[in-house]
């Protein structure tokens, strides 16, 4: 095999555009080769503007292409599965927008993906430094013992014609942002939740949820508690506290690619944080560093540690938020 990874991305998405394909071409490993779209001209004019060499005007004609390796795909939720499983049944390694699928059931169809396929859902915080950092942080053991996680995610968005706002295709806060504050969860306790609790509002005309606050319980007395929303004051933050310190990531999930971040670590004691040491970490766009990741092990050098599994179980927690959400108490996590 080659040095480098050739990519076909699959559609003109606004994520893939704007963040994750200029970042893809940023990768040391990788090379954008071509795009496609279900509209030929749409294609060409995606491709001309990202410099990109071979536009398709159907997703089936970029699966037959020879010299793609893997394919990015940032279609609508409930494409993820169906394309990424014709991609990988083509023989492409693939790596898919979050969240995976519309419930965990879809989901494990992806267990038939061939075990030579590598396979990962795109959560890019998972690799940016300030992520690790705090981990690494929690993992001293400075922070004591890690009792809970907060988080908020929130941004406002009412255009009727955006997926986000589309019930029926896997629209809603919980599928598009809520998710993360599930990563965070299972990322920082390094566990999974038995049981989550959830308070859910409506849009009454676009029937998604624009409002969810969730509570998940990852046993020895360790809780997630987040709010997502897709109607609200934009704001981000990830809170993590321990019995002897906190820590907070400033800007957790919509890191900018060309500016320092920052992480708190407040052992101080103060209630207004005011003497909280302040780590810098030096700009890094974490949409690279996934496709540099992911590019790695389609060579052969690193294996991925999330893949098809990990996937699944992301979508048992927000099956269960949305279980809660019917029955109005407690539901379980699947196993």
């Amino acid at each position: 095999m080659t040095k480098t990874v050739r990519w076909g991305i699959l559609s003109t998405a606004n994520i893939g555009m704007e963040k994750v394909t200029p970042a893809i071409q940023a990768s040391p490993s990788s090379q954008v080769l071509a795009i496609a779209s279900r509209d030929a001209a749409k294609a060409r004019a995606a491709a001309d503007r990202l410099g990109i060499e071979r536009a398709y005007g159907s997703y089936e004609d970029l699966f037959a292409d020879p010299d793609i390796d893997a394919i990015y795909n940032p279609l609508p939720n409930h494409l993820h599965v169906p394309m990424t499983l014709a991609a990988a049944r083509a023989g492409k390694h693939v790596l898919c927008e979050k969240p995976i699928a519309l419930s965990a059931t879809e989901a494990e169809q992806l267990r038939a993906i061939p075990k030579d396929i590598v396979f990962m859902e795109a959560f890019m915080v998972r690799f940016h430094p300030q992520w690790q950092r705090v981990r690494e942080i929690i993992r001293s053991g400075e922070l004591g013992d890690i009792r809970s996680i907060n988080a908020v995610f929130t941004y406002h968005n009412v255009d009727p014609a955006n997926v986000r706002n589309q019930a029926d295709i896997g629209g809603g806060g919980i599928m598009d942002i809520g998710c993360y504050p599930v990563t965070a969860g299972r990322y920082f306790f390094e566990s999974e939740p038995s049981r989550v609790v959830s308070l859910v509002e409506r849009d009454p005309d676009f029937g998604t949820d624009r409002l969810a606050s969730v509570m998940a319980d990852f046993g020895g007395g360790r809780q997630l508690s987040f709010t997502c929303s897709t109607q609200a004051a934009p704001h981000q933050r990830v809170q993590v506290f321990g019995t002897r310190a906190k820590a907070e990531i400033i800007i957790p999930f919509n890191a900018p690619a060309n500016m320092p971040t920052a992480i708190t670590i407040d052992v101080s004691g103060t209630v207004d944080g005011a003497l909280a040491r302040r780590e810098i970490l030096p700009a890094c766009d974490q949409y690279s560093e996934q496709a540099e990741a992911f590019a790695q092990a389609v060579l052969g050098n690193t294996p991925l540690p999330y893949g098809v599994e990990d996937a699944i179980k992301t979508m048992r927690v927000i099956d269960a938020i949305f279980e809660s959400e019917k029955v109005g108490a407690w539901a379980s996590v699947a196993r």
